[in-house]
């Protein structure tokens, strides 16, 4: 059996204009304030696939578009320091997963911010006080405005997957969406997935993206 190959593509890098915000316009407006606003920290949580990455990336092409210095920077590559550049918007993603080296320099971080007119954008698997890491750190984190990523409706789901397959001049059947809907992984990571996986084959076979087509696809591997 050929195991099928999910490789998962970006439309576009990512902005707020390409981030449904379905229950989080008021998270989106903090984090547009935030882009050239020192000051004010930020720490956002959900779920993985939610969307965090998505938005702490976006806030720093938003930062740079303004003319503010801004950094993302991901978990694993936090080591001892952080870059303590004036005026900085520094997004650190996953602090979940800091080692004890990653969470000094961070806490040192939050100690020299407001000196040099740095913006903390954090974000984390679980809110504040679950995380586990140091507790004079996470006092810091619960300190700055915290807000939970709220999940997208099935009809906001539905409306992003309909509106890749159109910019690609793909048809996905309603049938589709709706049988991985009910049936698959809901985060928009998998179901993008899929609907590469089912592009390249609908190429492939020259057929349209219908369900028996992803029954096959299923079959023959296809992890939903």
């Amino acid at each position: 059996m050929r195991q099928l190959v999910l490789d998962i593509s970006t439309d576009s890098p990512p902005h707020f204009d390409n981030f449904v915000a379905g229950g989080n316009t008021a998270l989106v407006a903090a984090l547009r304030e935030a882009t050239s606003t020192p000051g004010g920290h930020l720490y956002i949580w959900g779920a993985r696939g939610c969307g965090r990455s998505h938005l702490l990336q976006a806030t720093v092409a938003a930062a740079h578009e303004v003319g503010r210095p801004a950094q993302f920077v991901a978990a694993a590559d936090v080591g001892e320091t952080l870059p303590d550049d004036e005026g900085l918007l520094l997004a650190a993603d996953d602090v979940d997963a800091l080692g004890d080296a990653a969470q000094v320099a961070l806490f040192n971080g939050f100690n020299r911010a407001h000196a040099h007119g740095q913006t903390l954008l954090l974000s984390g698997d679980a809110p504040p006080l679950q995380l586990r890491l140091r507790e004079d750190l996470r006092t810091r984190i619960g300190q700055s405005l915290v807000f939970e990523v709220l999940p997208l409706a099935d009809e906001e789901r539905a409306r992003i997957l309909h509106g890749m397959a159109a910019r690609r001049g793909l048809r996905l059947d309603p049938e589709v969406v709706g049988y991985l809907l009910r049936h698959g992984r809901r985060d928009m990571p998998s179901l993008v997935a899929v609907v590469n996986s089912l592009d390249a084959s609908s190429l492939e076979q020259k057929r349209p993206v219908t369900l028996p087509l992803l029954r096959e696809l299923m079959q023959r591997g296809l992890d939903i």
